[in-house]
């Protein structure tokens, strides 16, 4: 699903952000991506979106080779990908059904079919009554909500969720973190980057760690290893 064959990075400053990471990830796993901040986690997000270019290396995700992969046809590749941020991202002039409708129509869904699937994915993420709301009407935790149900209306094969719990309490972290785990028991490939230490270690799924652009560790059933 996920393959990057001895990838490299480096920016104009010379600095690697990447050096030689080989990963390898299959259909249907969950992985949480931790270390600490400039361990090349955010540039890992990056180059599977195709918003970076490697220095050196190959890339392939779910059958495409990236570095063949003509401009043209980025957008198309990017919908099989869900991604979910920190902060969240969402249109704020626009209510809860239409930033999740938004998601369907870049992608000429017909109408009739938004209309089942929106309502569907906000049942999934228990907001099927906020579907009126605007984002300023909705607390941290239904924000993120939202964001992952938009992330899901496409029906992408991987999820990708950068720090999604990063600016939520406890509670809303963990509902979160349920939902992600049901996303991937129904299939979906899912790669968390995480600072969160007390979810990675009670989760105990893969954790792959990451330290000055190489991968330090990468352990099943895992923890949060890694010593700031």
């Amino acid at each position: 699903m996920i393959d990057l064959d001895n990838v490299s990075k480096s920016y104009a400053s010379g600095q690697p952000a990447l050096n030689g990471v080989n990963l390898h990830i299959e259909p249907g796993e969950f992985v949480f991506v931790v270390g600490n901040s400039g361990s090349g986690k955010s540039t890992l997000i990056k180059l599977l979106l195709k918003e970076l270019e490697p220095t050196e290396g190959t890339i392939t995700v779910n059958g495409t080779d990236l570095s063949t992969l003509k401009h043209r046809n980025v957008p198309k590749y990017r919908r099989n990908i869900g991604v979910v941020f920190q902060d969240f991202r969402l249109l704020k002039d626009r209510d809860v059904y239409e930033n999740i409708a938004f998601a369907q129509r870049i992608i000429q869904v017909p109408n009739k079919d938004i209309k089942k699937r929106v309502p569907k994915m906000l049942s999934m993420v228990g907001l099927a009554e906020k579907y009126k709301s605007f984002p300023k009407e909705l607390s941290g935790g239904e924000q993120q909500r939202v964001a992952l149900a938009r992330a899901l209306v496409n029906q992408p094969d991987i999820l990708l969720a950068d720090e999604p719990t990063g600016n939520l309490d406890p509670k809303n972290s963990w509902d979160i973190m349920k939902l992600l785990a049901q996303v991937n028991k129904n299939g979906t490939t899912v790669l968390v980057v995480t600072h969160n230490r007390e979810i990675v270690d009670a989760m105990q799924k893969r954790v792959v760690t990451m330290q000055k652009g190489v991968i330090v560790s990468d352990e099943e059933e895992g923890g949060y290893i890694y010593e700031a």
